[in-house]
């Protein structure tokens, strides 16, 4: 690797044999690229990345969905990923040693992925089997790393989507008689609530304190929240809802379950991405919507529906910021490097670690 490619990867700095380029040129030259490979490329996008990546997608989704398509996909020897970091190490565990997947920039990650590392959690896991015993079974959200799963995964647990989480956890608890739920706090109690446990029943491990906070008789406890959140979808607020109330009076509010607990409660719908984007489409004509989810998707939801008034919850939400790395340049670079033979960025699960996160991710997939 050379001087200027590791300070791509540190830095997401680029050269200027790409930064010189108009839009027109980098577009050019991506479908150029593309052509070339054929099928020995595949690009999949998920639904938060920007437009000018989007547009050169084959597949569009959520980060589960995006690497079992991935992990259908024989014929691709490079597989572009157009997320984060902890969804390509998913398409990395999924797919086949020949094939390889690749991040445009390496620093596109999860912040909510990052509020749980394995040696926290670990430590965590130490202390509550000390409380309680054999009676605990983890499970984590797949917007975490793999690390984390390959945990789940070597503990009995599974991994749970915002779509199957309410399945996921009532077959846990039919396991086991509490869980662990990794790293969102606000997916996990949304879900558990649905589920007729009372708050009450809930405490919320601390991992910077390494502590549970709860006030009470810890064996009353049914659900333990990891105290991690999307720093995108905590910040729609009750306030949002009182605004739209007031002033669009006729619109629905449809929000994603990783926001907080009083904002799911006072919204009209909640839900997936999935969910949100196969709402929008199936309303008629007309109809009217303040959506609470990333930004980038809720302008090309409104692009796409020009028939329906949509806005978004919050008005000075900004986009995922760790989304927002992958962009034009930097897909166009890593487009470059693979047609160097030096290709970069590429994405390694350690053997262990991906056979463990297997196991969490195969309960959860017969359960689908």
């Amino acid at each position: 690797m050379g001087i200027l490619d590791e300070l791509t990867k540190e830095t997401g700095v680029l050269p200027e044999s790409i930064t010189s380029l108009s839009t027109e040129e980098m577009e050019n030259r991506v479908r150029e690229i593309k052509r070339q490979l054929g099928k020995k490329l595949f690009i999949p996008g998920h639904h938060y990345q920007k437009d000018e990546v989007i547009q050169f997608a084959d597949a569009v989704g959520d980060s589960l969905q995006l690497a079992q398509i991935s992990a259908q996909n024989k014929e691709a020897e490079y597989i572009v990923f157009c997320g984060v970091h902890f969804m390509a190490e998913t398409a990395d565990i999924l797919t086949e040693d020949h094939q390889s997947v690749i991040l445009p920039d390496m620093r596109a990650g999860c912040s909510m992925a990052d509020m749980a590392d394995i040696y926290q959690t670990e430590k965590a896991w130490k202390k509550l089997m000390e409380v309680y015993g054999e009676t605990i079974i983890p499970l984590t959200y797949v917007n975490s790393t793999a690390a984390i799963k390959s945990f789940v995964g070597k503990n009995g647990g599974a991994t749970v989507t915002s779509s199957n989480a309410h399945k996921m956890v009532k077959w846990a608890l039919s396991e086991k008689q509490r869980i662990l739920f990794l790293p969102d706090q606000h997916l996990g109690r949304n879900t558990a609530a649905d589920l007729g446990i009372a708050l009450h029943e809930m405490a919320v491990w601390d991992p910077i304190g390494n502590e549970l906070i709860y006030d009470g008789d810890v064996e009353q406890v049914k659900v333990i929240l990891w105290k991690g959140h999307c720093s995108v979808h905590e910040n729609f607020t009750e306030k949002n809802i009182e605004d739209i109330r007031l002033h669009h009076p006729d619109m629905k509010i449809i929000v994603h379950p990783e926001c907080r607990r009083e904002v799911v409660e006072k919204s009209d719908l909640n839900g997936s991405t999935k969910y949100i984007i196969e709402t929008i489409e199936q309303a008629p004509p007309g109809s009217a919507f303040a959506i609470g989810t990333e930004m980038n998707l809720v302008k090309r939801l409104i692009d796409q529906h020009p028939d329906k008034k949509i806005v978004s919850l919050n008005p000075y939400m900004c986009p995922c910021l760790t989304m927002n790395r992958i962009d034009l340049p930097h897909l166009l670079w890593s487009l470059e490097k693979m047609m160097e033979g030096k290709p970069q960025n590429i994405i390694k699960v350690d053997d262990e670690v991906s056979k463990n996160a297997i196991f969490a991710l195969e309960r959860m997939l017969i359960r689908a």
